[in-house]
């Protein structure tokens, strides 16, 4: 384990809150996700006399957290724009996406959404077409990101891991009795139906307070944004059920006992690995930082002092200068045809 690098590349200069980048549906197996566009804006001050290919342009995925979407990477995507074309997706029944077909709301079923949008995003012509892709996730995206990692390493150049939602033997101070009651049987149909009476303006209050490490500083246009967007997913009518569904998978994760898959997947993990994590997280215990950093191979650690669980939302610029720091100090990645008996050995991921 080591300490993360700042990069000193010129990052854009913050202004107004931007809006949410557009996107489309790209197929998946058992149905379609929604991923949004940014596009690739090249290193402040280069002009348009600059030789083709001089500027380093790659590809990130960014994968959102529980009861999150594709949204919760605009800030991140923008600064990190001056070195990757940015995908975000919307995990199945959240954000725009759909549920799958078989609508289970698993781990599993997340990564093999995650593994397919990967592929989709490699095989697109242009710039860093072929070539492995930087895999960012937070919360749940991260524990899926680790596992889609170790499932198809072939596909992922680098990792970036923001308060990764890792499996543990106590469920945090956080999680409410009535959260814990989502492993009950027959449970989670009252647990919809209790979200289902939550206003927008009341769900988007408790995610600040539970995300933020100082939710008074959360700019206003960014809660009226967080508002009409949840205003929109209420809208949705399986919206309700995928949040329940994958909180009672996730508080699964957090009570199983036994050695825990994900824990395995990332000391398998080869490729250079950010794990980043704010001081003031009330979701994941910040105390799991350095013992992943650890973990993994190639690891290195960003935390942030009076941050809370969304660093890519309250702390944009650091979180963008490490992952940064990372890609331009790591070694040559071959493509992924290259890497196809890698991703030719047997694997498997289980829930």
């Amino acid at each position: 384990m080591s300490d993360a690098v700042l990069s000193e590349t010129p990052l854009p200069t913050p202004g107004a809150a931007l809006p949410p980048w557009p996107g489309d549906e790209i197929p998946v197996r058992g149905g379609t996700v929604f991923v949004r566009r940014t596009p690739w804006t090249g290193p402040l001050g280069a002009g348009d006399g600059d030789a083709p290919g001089s500027a380093p342009r790659e590809r990130a995925l960014y994968v959102h957290g529980l009861g999150g979407a594709s949204t919760n990477w605009t800030d991140l995507a923008a600064l990190l724009a001056v070195r990757f074309d940015g995908w975000s997706v919307d995990l199945p029944g959240f954000g725009r996406s759909r549920p799958s077909a078989r609508a289970r709301y698993s781990i599993r079923g997340h990564v093999r959404a995650v593994v397919d949008v990967l592929q989709h995003v490699v095989a697109q012509p242009g710039d860093g077409g072929g070539r492995p892709v930087h895999l960012v996730g937070n919360s749940l995206g991260g524990l899926v990101s680790v596992l889609a990692a170790a499932l198809r390493p072939d596909l992922v150049a680098t990792l970036t891991l923001i308060s990764p939602a890792m499996p543990v033997y106590r469920v945090p101070p956080a999680f409410s009795r009535a959260m814990l009651l989502l492993l009950v049987p027959g449970v989670p149909t009252l647990a919809e139906r209790r979200l289902a009476g939550v206003s927008p303006e009341q769900s988007v209050r408790s995610m600040v307070r539970m995300c933020f490490g100082d939710p008074s500083a959360v700019p206003p246009e960014r809660i009226e944004q967080a508002v009409r967007e949840m205003r929109e997913r209420a809208e949705q009518p399986w919206a309700d059920r995928a949040l329940a569904r994958s909180m009672r998978g996730l508080i699964s994760s957090y009570l199983r006992l036994g050695p825990a898959n994900a824990w395995r997947a990332a000391r398998g993990l080869r490729m250079p690995t950010l794990v980043v994590w704010g001081s003031r997280d009330r979701l994941v215990d910040p105390a799991l930082a350095p013992r992943l950093a650890a973990t993994v191979p190639d690891g290195r650690l960003l935390v942030l002092d009076g941050v809370g669980h969304v660093a890519m939302l309250e702390a944009p610029e650091p979180t963008a200068r490490a992952v940064l720091g990372m890609v331009e100090t790591r070694p040559a990645e071959p493509s992924v045809a290259n890497s196809a008996a890698v991703a030719a050995r047997p694997r498997s991921v289980r829930r």
